[in-house]
């Protein structure tokens, strides 16, 4: 224990010192940016308001919304924040195999789904509208170039230097690993919110089917040929240790009383939806700017049951000892995490004065 804690208090000292040299963490933050506000924004916000990195881009991919808002609800939460420096970056409109009518007829067989993200029928409109913009339209364009090839082009610019922070469906880093082989072994490491274990809450979503986590079952064919990659290290921040966490009246209102221009968005867009408001991905995204928010982890094989039945999209682990045969990789999984800590960061770095441009 006293061997790990040194460990990483050492790689927190080791990031403090290249900020402090002026050597920012690179990083892509691919994202099924939901907005405005909401767990998808305020994780994209707390990686580009920390000093330590450089946000090269944000690809985006349809999940929780459709592509195209998704895409608008960044351009304008950059334009409020003053970082359009920042390229945003059009992905997948579409899982890979998976397409709503297919998963309305599986619904009728094996009983509905809590969340289906854009298909969710409450919340359903076409894929080429905005749906509603509460923020305004932005006036910015996303870049002229598909996520999977600006995922590719960076790392090859930046070998072994850049982390992937995934926090939507793998889509597009699976079509970036399918076109370039080289894709995933020139990365420094992947960070993904996703997966589902078995999870301690009353959570409608996840009593009934503890393994089912929307990030890896709406696109499973993705995240298959993602977490069968051979990354040089793999993170992930589950159902499990999200649903730790909430963000409450007590949290929104300290951000509300900063005066950035991040505080001044959540302040205004910040919402609570009933009683289950985890900080999903804003965990994962902190844990990665400061390890040591976590004090429990598991090492576990990971993969994406891809048989069409009842189970279709589940979260599959193993131990070392229980493994397939066939190629299967090491993940390092969040266990638990110093809750009052993670909540100073979350508002400090909301409320901070906006990080100057890359």
């Amino acid at each position: 224990m006293r061997f790990r804690q040194l460990c990483l208090w050492t790689a927190v000292i080791v990031m403090t010192c290249l900020t402090c040299w002026g050597q920012r963490r690179k990083i892509i933050i691919d994202q099924d940016a939901a907005g405005p506000a909401g767990t998808d924004q305020q994780s994209i916000l707390l990686l580009i308001q920390s000093p330590q990195t450089e946000v090269l881009g944000i690809t985006v991919v349809t999940g929780d919304q459709w592509l195209e808002e998704e895409v608008a609800h960044t351009l304008r939460m950059l334009e409020l924040i003053g970082r359009t420096d920042i390229p945003v970056v059009s992905g997948a409109e579409y899982p890979l195999v998976r397409r709503k009518q297919e998963t309305e007829m599986w619904e009728q067989r094996y009983g509905t789904i809590a969340w289906l993200g854009a298909w969710t029928p409450r919340f359903y409109h076409p894929p080429d509208e905005l749906g509603e913009m509460p923020e305004g339209k932005p006036s910015s364009k996303p870049a002229d170039e598909d996520a999977a090839h600006f995922l590719i082009r960076m790392v090859h610019k930046f070998p072994n230097e850049v982390t992937i922070y995934e926090g939507g469906p793998m889509t597009n880093l699976a079509l970036a690993i399918s076109i370039d082989p080289e894709f995933v072994g020139l990365a420094k490491e992947l960070v993904f919110m996703g997966a589902s274990l078995n999870p301690q809450t009353t959570n409608p979503e996840f009593v009934n089917s503890p393994r089912r986590e929307f990030n890896l079952w709406f696109d499973p064919e993705a995240a298959h040929v993602v977490l069968r990659a051979p990354w040089k290290k793999i993170i992930c921040t589950t159902v499990d240790i999200s649903v730790k966490t909430r963000l409450t009246a007590e949290l929104l209102n300290r951000i509300k009383a900063g005066d950035s221009p991040v505080a001044r968005y959540i302040g205004q867009y910040g919402r609570l939806h009933g009683e289950y408001n985890y900080l999903w991905d804003e965990l994962a995204a902190a844990a990665w700017l400061d390890p040591s928010l976590i004090t429990q982890n598991e090492t576990r094989f990971m993969d994406v049951n891809l048989d069409r039945g009842v189970g279709y999209g589940d979260t599959l682990t193993w131990s070392d000892q229980d493994k397939p045969k066939v190629a299967v990789q090491p993940v390092e999984i969040q266990v638990d995490l110093d809750t009052e800590k993670f909540y100073k960061m979350f508002v400090d770095l909301l409320t901070a004065a906006t990080p100057k441009k890359n």
